[in-house]
């Protein structure tokens, strides 16, 4: 339990408006995009980075737990209080500071929308590469701790290949500055250190951005397949012939039909799979990629071949995308989102072996991801008011988890391991690695108070391996 005199203290320090901890308030800051809920003791919205390192200077002293939280998006249990204690909102956090348009700078608060980085600057020929789904309400905040990326990673990276600086609070109140707006600054990369760390090592208070140039020309086509194994093929094909699409994206027949019926984005019924293909870049060259990609598509077996002939039909055919995890819920009331990724080459294999696990264990697997980089996101549907689907929900998951880490892939692309994965990262990592981490997390955290119980091992606290080496 939180003491009286710590509530104290922190509502003196953010007023009276910037602390919750009413049953009914805590009731929605339990959950994120995940299945997992935990119930925090307070809520508290700091405003700048001296009332951050004020909240954790509080919570060091009383020994309180500390999740930071952007807009609950996430989907592996990041946000979630495990350990109750406190949770930090930075919604209230949610200023673009700086935009340097000349050297291709952004200087944001954690709190703001990624959508709205865009927005911000789209009108002078600029945007912000690193695009979730869920980007209209995602922040920069919980992209920098997840490492998230999106439909046109393939081409242009993740978070961290955008983030040159950050301003962070450490678990003890202490603020430091990481990198900036100056490329290669001497030192430790303590910003990539800190991006996708998941908030176990510091509270981001500041973000540096890169800014990316609108491209001339983007075309978009619509491949549609009678196969989801024949789309597989594509994928690789497309990549084996030195084509690399700004985005490369599959939807499976079920998930197909679940986007279609939710946003009308003209995407055929019948069909077994999709492959939402864009290219980016110099008009002559985008012009002659296209014919090569649709000339793949119908060596690979591909039914037909649509192209967008302007920017409302692009729009379309991306809202159906970027709105299929919300067109689920018409559907099924419940589902697991996961996040694996395998090479290239085993799209097909995986393909299979998702079928086969939707069989085995009687539930409806639908599959959307990122096909370029082999980013999978199988979609898990089951009713949790019935006895054990949830528990066969979570053991299909761990199933296609481990067969991608067997086909030499890994756990998560950009969703995270948060409370969901982290027993499944000794199949990743040797002991000593593992250990490697926990230290590092014990040298900033000493206490072990930032978002415990998140991303490493259950066994790995920072006393337990203080211990050890003591021993």
């Amino acid at each position: 339990m939180i003491a009286d005199e710590a509530k104290r203290r922190l509502r003196e320090l953010l007023g009276p408006a910037g602390c919750l901890d009413e049953p009914e308030e805590l009731a929605l800051y339990e959950y994120d995009g995940s299945p997992d809920k935990a119930l925090p003791e307070m809520v508290v919205f700091p405003r700048n980075a001296a009332q951050v390192a004020g909240i954790a200077r509080i919570a060091s002293e009383y020994g309180i737990p500390v999740v930071a939280r952007g807009a609950g998006t996430g989907l592996s249990g990041g946000s979630v209080p495990l350990a109750g204690g406190l949770v930090v909102a930075f919604t209230r956090m949610n200023r673009i500071l700086e935009l340097d348009l000349e050297n291709e700078r952004a200087v944001v608060e954690p709190g703001v929308a990624n959508l709205d980085v865009t927005l911000a600057v789209q009108g002078r020929g600029y945007f912000f590469a690193p695009d979730p789904s869920s980007q209209r309400a995602c922040t920069i905040g919980g992209n920098v701790a997840e490492n998230a990326s999106g439909p046109h990673t393939l081409a242009y990276g993740v978070t961290t290949n955008h983030v040159l600086g950050l301003e962070a609070v450490l678990a003890d109140g202490a603020i430091i500055t990481t990198g900036g707006k100056q490329p290669d600054l001497p030192g430790y990369d303590l910003t990539s250190l800190v991006v996708g760390s998941e908030g176990v090592l510091a509270l981001v208070t500041k973000v540096v951005l890169r800014l990316m140039r609108q491209p001339e020309h983007v075309k978009t086509l619509l491949a549609i397949y009678d196969s989801a194994e024949d789309a597989g093929r594509t994928v690789s094909e497309i990549t084996a012939r030195a084509i690399t699409p700004v985005a490369l994206e599959m939807m499976d027949g079920v998930m197909l039909r679940m986007a279609e019926e939710a946003t009308r984005a003209g995407y055929p019924m019948d069909a077994a799979a999709v492959l939402l293909i864009e290219l980016e870049g110099l008009r002559e060259a985008v012009e002659e990629q296209a014919l090569q990609v649709e000339e793949i598509c119908r060596a690979c077996r591909c039914r037909q071949v649509q192209v967008a002939r302007s920017a409302g039909e692009r729009e379309l055919l991306w809202k159906g995308r970027k709105n299929a995890f919300g067109a689920i819920g018409r559907v099924s009331p419940f589902y697991l989102v996961q996040d694996g990724v395998v090479p290239r080459t085993q799209l097909p294999s995986v393909l299979r072996f998702i079928h086969e696990v939707s069989e085995r264990y009687g539930l409806v697997i639908s599959n959307i991801f990122h096909a370029g980089d082999g980013n999978l996101h199988p979609i898990i549907l089951f009713d949790a008011r019935r006895p054990g689907q949830f528990q066969k929900a979570r053991a299909a998951a761990a199933e296609i988890l481990k067969r991608s880490i067997e086909l030499g892939g890994t756990i998560t692309g950009e969703h995270g391991v948060g409370m969901e994965k982290n027993e499944l990262l000794p199949l990743l990592y040797s002991r000593d690695t593992l250990e490697t981490f926990a230290r590092v997390k014990a040298l900033l955290d000493p206490q072990g108070l930032l978002n415990p119980g998140k991303l490493l091992p259950p066994d790995l606290a920072p006393a337990q391996i203080r211990q050890r080496g003591e021993a």
